[in-house]
């Protein structure tokens, strides 16, 4: 039987040539006036989904290429 992807989660996530699974900061959408300017540029970059959820990740977004 086929998996479902959930596709909220496929559009948020990219996978890298080593495997590893990347997603978009937090906090940088809105409300960025009061943010320092060092606060802002560490949330612009893109970050590695940590170990503990990428089970979880795998699970909703099974043919992830």
């Amino acid at each position: 039987m086929k998996l479902k992807t959930h596709r909220g989660l496929a559009k948020r996530i990219k996978k890298t040539k080593t495997g590893k699974i990347k997603r978009r900061s937090a906090f940088i959408s809105h409300l960025l006036s009061k943010k320092s300017a060092a606060r802002k540029r560490r949330h612009a970059v893109s970050q590695d989904v940590s170990m503990a959820d990428r089970k979880v990740v795998r699970k909703l977004v099974p043919y992830n290429k």
